[in-house]
């Protein structure tokens, strides 16, 4: 492999004509900290313009690939805009989270993403806006921000397994280990985790052998077509629905603010998914 370039947040190298893209916030199960998500969006923009490679590969350091976007209240990064509480404050947070999330599905070259533990909320639509998903076999998806009054804003999910699979998961919040997800058509296949890695690069490989002038056209082929059934309309759709939830006080939303900033967040979490334990 090549040296590793970026940012220690977000490294970037390559393998043959495979781009490699590592998370790097393992302590923090890679939440998406401002910081974080602006070094990632650099390695994503550093794999596409980078033209000895026809392939991207988007891995994690750690335990878990991602478990979304940071809500411990995390610095700007910075020279990056620090956003309030009001109503076009928040729909503008989100739009710039989306406008990142969005990044791999609209790259040029096709993006695998390889997932172990963790990929809920943000993480799990980074997940679904890859071109391909491999799931280690401890992997865990799903979106259960809902049960903290924060949904979205990548309602990408019904676009990938379905409206009521989807309906499903999106309103209960509940996770799903990589066989059911295999099943529901989140991921393309499932490793054991211990190979991960190198059933990840195995694949990448095998893809780059493919012309990248085809690759670029088939992966903007599908694309188009979704665009012309309406997908990023959907995509600005649901931004432009929940991002007035985020602005408003719920009461389940205001009960777990509370909690996390009296007992942290962790103890928080845990007491939202026990009510669901049932």
């Amino acid at each position: 492999m090549n040296d590793q370039k970026g940012s220690d947040l977000v490294r970037y190298q390559t393998d043959g004509k495979v781009g490699i893209i590592t998370v790097n916030r393992p302590e923090k199960l890679n939440a998406i900290s401002p910081a974080l998500m602006h070094a990632w969006w650099d390695r994503f923009r550093e794999a596409d313009r980078d033209p000895a490679v026809s392939v991207v590969v988007l891995r994690s350091e750690g335990r878990s690939f991602c478990v979304g976007f940071d809500i411990s209240g995390a610095p700007p990064a910075d020279g990056h805009r620090a956003y309030g509480d009001d109503a076009l404050s928040k729909h503008a947070m989100l739009a710039e989270g989306l406008d990142f999330m969005l990044t791999p599905w609209y790259m040029a070259k096709p993006v695998i993403a390889s997932v172990q533990g963790h990929a809920v909320g943000g993480g799990c639509e980074i997940a679904m806006f890859c071109d391909i998903t491999i799931a280690a076999d401890d992997a865990v998806f799903g979106e259960p921000e809902i049960r903290f009054s924060d949904p979205g804003p990548g309602l990408v999910m019904p676009w990938i397994i379905g409206y009521k699979r989807a309906r499903e998961l999106a309103y209960f919040g509940d996770l799903i280990d990589a066989e059911a997800a295999l099943r529901m058509g989140m991921v393309n296949r499932v490793v054991p985790t211990a190979e991960l890695r190198e059933a990840t690069l195995a694949y990448a490989r095998r893809m780059a052998l493919i012309a990248p002038e085809a690759l670029a056209a088939a992966k903007l082929g599908i694309n188009r077509g979704a665009d012309a059934a309406g997908f990023r309309s959907a995509m600005m759709a649901g931004l432009d629905v929940v991002a007035p939830v985020y602005a408003a006080a719920t009461e389940a939303g205001r009960e777990f603010r509370e909690r996390a900033a009296k007992d942290g967040l962790k103890a928080a979490l845990t007491w939202r998914r026990r009510q669901f334990e049932q």
